[in-house]
């Protein structure tokens, strides 16, 4: 019982740190049938009983998934708790776990019954700390470092402070929980992670790593927030209608140089903008010889013309 108290105060009090416009809109709650879904959605309908959605995605990539699926929904339904079936396809590109992830994401954000309804996600502590470290091992920056946000509308997760076995606590009896037999296949990534290299970071340095890597990303969170304030006052001050005025861009550090850069690029055409395309474009700036600018993704180049940096269709 008090796991399942300690649950239900974290919903509520990730619910009251929403916007206003937000709090009061339905609660879409994905669930899979998961130890971590389920209790978010017994948390969630406790503190909203009249006003929560269970989204169920099914993925149909294994055998009876759609009959476990329904089967889930009469269940939810029979306690009260309106519940919907959302089957999709999984397909395009980066393997099956990114492509599942996109296709269930969409799902979530179509289920919403009102444009302000936020979605809630049963991640925890530790999915947080294997977001850090997938962030770490692929060299990505601070962005992807800080992790998950509790609230990135309209994706809202209010079980980030809670270990995953304190959260499958509050969800020990009935309903009873589904474990998918793709969270401990070897074949995907986290699971590995989940299985292998966490417990094994745990034994080296005695425990305590899932905490600390999430203190990192909140660390980080802090820090990400701080430099994008600062580079969105920078961007609008070197706008100069679709290029950017170098002299602005100058007196800046690079760090927030290359987050106005990545932003004005995006806006500009480019695709799959990476770390050595905004470090070429910020060499215009701040490294200039003279040379020419870089040829990015989506048929982009990007010049230095009167110091001016422009955005160019080659040809």
């Amino acid at each position: 019982m008090q796991a399942r108290a300690e649950v239900q105060r974290a919903v509520r009090g990730a619910l009251g740190r929403l916007p206003p416009q937000v709090r009061e809109a339905p609660l879409v709650v994905g669930c899979s049938g998961g130890a971590d879904s389920l209790a978010l959605l017994l948390a969630a309908h406790a503190e909203r009983p009249a006003g929560v959605v269970a989204a169920i995605v099914d993925h149909r990539l294994q055998e009876g998934s759609t009959g476990r699926s329904e089967a889930l929904a009469a269940d939810l339904r029979a306690r009260g708790i309106d519940a919907r079936v959302h089957p999709v396809t999984v397909d395009g590109p980066g393997g099956t776990e990114a492509a599942a992830r996109r296709a269930r994401y969409s799902a979530l954000a179509a289920a919403r019954p009102h444009p302000c309804s936020p979605v809630l996600l049963g991640h925890t502590l530790d999915d947080q700390a294997e977001t850090v470290l997938l962030g770490l091992g692929r060299g990505s920056g601070a962005r992807s470092l800080a992790g998950m946000r509790e609230w990135d509308e309209p994706w809202l997760r209010p079980l980030l402070g809670l270990r995953r076995a304190r959260v499958r606590e509050a969800c020990a009896g009935d309903p009873a929980p589904w474990e998918d037999p793709h969270n401990s296949d070897p074949r995907f990534v986290r699971s590995r992670l989940r299985a292998e290299v966490l417990p094994l970071l745990d034994d080296v340095l005695a425990g305590g790593v899932a905490e600390a890597l999430a203190r990192t990303a909140a660390q980080l969170r802090e820090d990400d927030e701080a430099l994008a304030a600062w580079a969105d006052r920078v961007s609008a001050e070197a706008r100069d209608g679709n290029a950017l005025r170098v002299d602005v861009l100058h007196e800046v550090p690079a760090a927030v140089r290359r987050r106005v850069l990545r932003e004005w690029l995006l806006e500009s055409g480019a695709s799959a903008v990476t770390d050595a395309h905004l470090r070429a474009a910020d060499a215009l700036v701040g490294a200039w010889r003279g040379q020419g600018g870089p040829r990015l993704p989506g048929g982009l180049d990007v010049v230095r013309e009167h110091d001016r940096l422009l955005p160019a269709r080659p040809g």
